[in-house]
């Protein structure tokens, strides 16, 4: 079957490859967990989530994205592509997010990641009258609809396009980011898109 799909008919899967490796870094402070996997909220820029995923680059090499979402309309408030997935990246894409939609004071939930307990991210939260929620240690069903945009992102956009180079990656990825928020139709919201759903 195998033979046949591949020189027969020029078919061939998509594959996810393999994770890449983290180094560990020390966690200045965790928080509690606010939503208790209750992902309904009422009014836009009341809760926000985040988390990080990776992109493999042409040259071998990963890239990657930080992505916030308003649990609202599950639209993406911010999303930013980096070589590092280090504090930096988590705090510019939440300073994008904020600018965005004029400083809302806002629940952000994420999991455990060094870069989310950092001593610089936790400041630079406070005094943006951020409150943090955290997802309990391995339990991915705490940032569910995060976990869900992220297997959106990968399955429409990144496994499906190819890419030349680092420029063309990014360009593209903030194309599908508007694709998604204006075109894209969500169950989440009666199948309005996340912009249709915000501004209603």
């Amino acid at each position: 079957m195998h033979k046949y799909m591949n020189k027969e008919l020029n078919l061939c899967a998509v594959i996810m490859h393999s994770k890449p490796g983290y180094k560990a870094g020390k966690k200045n402070k965790i928080f509690d967990n606010l939503l208790n996997e209750n992902f309904t909220v009422n009014c836009k820029n009341k809760v926000w989530c985040t988390d990080f995923t990776y992109m493999r680059q042409p040259n071998g090499k990963f890239r990657y994205n930080c992505s916030i979402i308003d649990l609202y309309d599950r639209s993406a408030v911010a999303s930013l592509n980096s070589d590092y997935i280090n504090t930096d990246l988590a705090i510019n894409t939440l300073k994008t997010a904020l600018e965005k939609e004029n400083y809302p004071k806002v629940i952000l939930h994420s999991d455990q990641g060094v870069q989310f307990t950092s001593w610089e991210f936790v400041n630079f939260c406070k005094d943006n009258n951020i409150t943090q929620s955290m997802s309990k240690a391995g339990c991915p069903y705490d940032n569910a609809p995060m976990e869900r945009f992220y297997n959106t992102f990968k399955s429409s956009f990144y496994n499906v396009t190819s890419f030349s180079n680092v420029k063309m990656m990014d360009e593209l990825t903030m194309k599908y980011i508007n694709w998604y928020n204006y075109v894209r139709p969500h169950s989440y919201n009666n199948y309005l898109t996340p912009m249709e759903a915000r501004y209603r």
